[in-house]
């Protein structure tokens, strides 16, 4: 196995169980790696750290153990696939009949950096976002197998999108096991007594963002009585839960039509729920551009949950000053007594850059706001205490005056 020595100091990190080695930390290197070998981590003395995936860029190893005696084998995906499945029993979701599709692993989170599992009903949908994690695939697909037996029926990799670009693979989503050759596995899933289609074939992510179930469940608890815009509504979660939760109106607004013809779709699946005299609209539009063009006071509970404006700190700046227009445009428009909910998803914005974009537009806008709620991800996404940067989820409920 490959041997890489760390510079001096550069341990550091380790000790501290971060689970990314940088490669301005590595002093030198025994052999010849390629991307996604698994090596061995030295200290400049000479003793055993860290295990993980190699890679090139910036992030050189990616830990996947700290333990010399932790061989990485079959034994230990199953053992890690298990561990993070214990954490789902213990959430209540692997045994609920009102919720069907949770996420099983979520990287650094549940200690496999680079790797993304979610539950489907019976389908595991997997993403690898390193080449170890995508040379591992079959592995892991053996571990989901044995862990959940005769509840799964199906694997399916969806990594073309995610691993590195340039890593040389050509790599072709689809099934790596079906317990039915061909078959086509139900599609629909249960989200908080909702139905969805998830479309893990070719919809974005892995078919549905579950990382918004609680945040969804809390538009519900304030939608009644209230006209609901809901801003790149992709799937129409927040719709749904704002349909449900008694909105007398709900528009939802994509910039691809594809997308909201998806969150119509969902509408109609739940439609029963429904006050009476309920409307929906589905618009294809650029979200900026419809909310300049809204009339005055339309909406007194909107939704901003955009894509993530800055995916590296490079755009960081060109990231706060997107959250800033969006939210004051949002903010200009809304009646007193209104209520907005305004994500970022960008890991590289903090919960505090976040949050002073919005009050800067609130500022711009000439609003009073209040913070009801501070939102993040849900349990089944956990943060890693060690590698706080996990936690890129950031929400904010404010009420308008």
């Amino acid at each position: 196995m490959t041997k890489l020595t760390l510079r001096r100091g550069k341990e550091e990190s380790l000790l501290r169980r971060h689970p990314w080695i940088f490669s301005g930390a590595i002093h030198s290197t025994d052999g010849t790696p390629e991307e996604g070998d698994v090596v061995d981590v030295y200290t400049s003395t000479g003793e055993f750290i860290a295990r993980g995936h190699c890679a090139i860029g910036s992030i050189a190893v990616r830990v996947l153990t700290f333990d010399a005696e932790e061989a990485i084998d079959n034994r230990f995906w199953e053992r890690r696939i298990a561990e993070a499945y214990g954490v789902r029993k213990t959430l209540g979701l692997t045994d609920s009949t009102n919720t069907t599709c949770y996420r099983l692993v979520h990287g650094e989170g549940d200690n496999l950096p680079g790797l993304v599992v979610d539950i489907y009903g019976t389908t595991a949908v997997m993403q690898s976002h390193s080449v170890g994690m995508y040379l591992a695939r079959h592995e892991i697909a053996a571990a989901l197998r044995s862990v959940y037996g005769a509840r799964l029926t199906a694997v399916y990799d969806k990594s073309a999108g995610t691993i590195p670009p340039k890593c040389g693979i050509e790599a072709v989503d689809g099934y790596l096991w079906q317990e039915t050759a061909n078959a086509h596995p139900d599609t629909v899933v249960w989200e908080g007594g909702n139905r969805f289609q998830a479309n893990w074939e070719d919809g974005q992510k892995t078919g549905f963002f579950i990382d918004q179930r609680d945040n969804r469940a809390l538009v519900g608890r304030y939608a009644r009585g209230r006209r609901v815009l809901n801003t790149f509504c992709y799937t129409g979660g927040f719709s749904v839960y704002a349909m449900q939760g008694g909105a007398t109106a709900v528009d939802s607004v994509d910039s691809s039509a594809r997308a909201v013809a998806l969150a119509s779709e969902n509408m109609k699946l739940n439609r029963s729920v429904a006050v009476e005299g309920f409307a929906h609209q589905e618009i294809a539009s650029d979200t900026l551009e419809f909310i300049r063009r809204m009339p005055e006071n339309a909406y007194d509970l909107v939704i901003l949950d955009p894509p993530a404006f800055a995916k590296h700190h490079k755009v960081l700046g060109n990231a706060l000053q997107g959250y800033k227009r969006l939210n004051a445009a949002a903010l200009g428009k809304m009646p007193a007594g209104s209520i907005l909910f305004t994500f970022s998803c960008s890991q590289a914005v903090s919960r505090e850059q976040f949050r002073m974009a919005v009050f800067s537009a609130a500022a711009i806008a000439g609003r009073r706001v209040r913070i009801l709620h501070q939102l993040t991800q849900p349990a089944d996404h956990p943060v890693n205490i060690y590698h706080p940067e996990g936690e890129y989820l950031k929400g904010l409920v404010l009420y308008v005056e």
